[in-house]
């Protein structure tokens, strides 16, 4: 049996003595057991004998994707939305793909925090954070302009919950991390970014949508 570490904190493979394998978050050996964490947080764990065990191999991360070739942009840096201007284009993008404005608003917060001119260490560039790549094959012309990009946005989004049989954790998973990584791991892949983005979004949704609920009982 391959010796095992007193903790480790990659996404590991295991297998088993009888043939069998699972993937795990990292595991922790107690005593002559040993954990098999499935989530990043030590709340949920599978415990084996350690005799049980054949190997456990770490698994690269994800790989970080390759900047792509910027898209065509505007000369001159696009001015911020005014708060009633922001609400518009999420109202129109929301209405055209059927998302709920506050699902959209609670990805622009996670992905930008409502930043025109955000762009990330690999490329991905605007309100709701597209690839050069994918906003060309989504029809936009002007990646920096707001209404593009959330229209880009909530289209690709669109397409990925009609994926996911409207499963919103999948589908912003996948925003995430790409549709590959959910395929693979059948399920929110175990990467600690991926999941805090999942969380992060949907608390943010849940807080606007308590939020409007009451706006609307004390409108009554």
């Amino acid at each position: 049996m391959t010796a095992l570490s007193p903790a480790a904190y990659a996404l590991e493979h295991v297998t088993l003595t009888n043939g069998f394998s699972v993937d795990c978050a990292h595991h922790e050996v107690v005593g002559e057991r040993v954990r098999l964490y499935t989530s990043v947080g030590d709340a949920n764990y599978q415990e084996l004998p350690a005799a049980e065990i054949s190997t456990i191999e770490a698994l690269p991360d994800p790989p970080t994707p390759v900047a792509e070739k910027p898209l065509a942009t505007s000369a001159a840096p696009n001015a911020m939305p005014t708060v009633a201007e922001m609400n518009e284009m999420l109202a129109k993008a929301g209405t055209d793909h059927n998302i709920d404005t506050e699902l959209l608003a609670s990805v622009v917060k996670a992905e930008s925090n409502f930043r025109v001119n955000a762009v990330s260490r690999v490329g991905a560039r605007g309100l709701m954070q597209l690839m050069p790549g994918t906003a060309h094959d989504l029809g936009v012309q002007d990646i920096d302009r707001a209404d593009q990009n959330i229209k880009g946005g909530a289209a690709y989004l669109d397409s990925l919950l009609k994926l996911y049989k409207d499963d919103v954790r999948l589908a912003l998973a996948a925003y995430n991390a790409g549709p590959a990584a959910v395929a693979r791991y059948h399920g929110v892949p175990p990467y600690r970014e991926t999941q805090l983005y999942v969380n992060r979004v949907i608390a943010e949704f849940n807080r606007r949508m308590a939020a409007r609920t009451a706006t609307n009982v004390a409108s009554r």
